[in-house]
């Protein structure tokens, strides 16, 4: 059996609370097209499209919040700070409530010299917070989409975090929530995935076998 030498972990909804963020999608443009006067319908026409190249670091937040406005009309400096200031808040609270398992989790695997990696599909604003978060210390490779111009469950950015980690597939376990088919990806490319359930719902049916808790 191969030994397991590293670890990459997934971060809404695995290290940090997703269900916490007031940002998901419908919701995140309502509150934003109510903040900016805008019809929601309008507001989603650019802002939903455009969430894969948000992702992948073809557009940042600023960017298509200004784009937005210009194009409604009612662009302003002070909007558009405004904006971001709340969108960026919004985001930041999952790190201030982590599961208090998580840290102790981090702590016990580098006492272990398990190298740890982070893989994760990230917009511009997230991949700040991340870097400026408690957690960022704890990563030896840390792969975030918005950066890295790929995203899951494209295997490319699950193979550069284990180059960096320097270690095969068999020797890297996946803990992922299971969003973006993620633990299929990692599955398929012989790493060991397994399905975290810190921030899931009771009732939710988990496969047997696929839990880190």
């Amino acid at each position: 059996m191969v030994k397991i030498e590293a670890i990459a972990v997934d971060v809404d909804g695995t290290i940090t609370d997703g269900r916490r963020r007031v940002c998901h999608s419908a919701l995140d443009a309502l509150r934003k097209a109510e903040d900016a006067g805008i019809p929601v319908e309008k507001f989603k026409e650019i802002w939903s499209p455009m969430e894969d190249d948000r992702s992948i670091g073809k557009i940042s937040l600023e960017e298509i919040l200004t784009l937005i406005l210009e194009k409604n009309n009612c662009y302003s400096k002070e909007l558009l700070e405004k904006l971001v200031e709340k969108r960026v808040w919004a985001k930041a609270e999952c790190f201030k409530h982590l599961n208090p398992e998580i840290i102790p989790m981090l702590e016990s695997l580098k006492r272990k010299n398990v190298k740890i990696g982070l893989i994760s599909n990230c917009f511009s604003e997230e991949a700040r917070l991340i870097r400026e978060s408690i957690l960022y210390s704890f990563f030896d490779a840390v792969m975030l989409s918005y950066e890295q111009g790929v995203k899951k469950p494209n295997e490319e950015i699950y193979r550069r975090c284990m180059k960096e980690l320097h270690v095969t597939p068999e020797e890297c376990l996946y803990i992922g929530d299971g969003g973006s088919s993620e633990l299929e990806a990692a599955d398929k490319l012989g790493m060991k995935a397994l399905q975290a359930v810190w921030y899931l719902k009771e009732g939710t049916n988990q496969p047997e076998g696929r839990k880190a808790e």
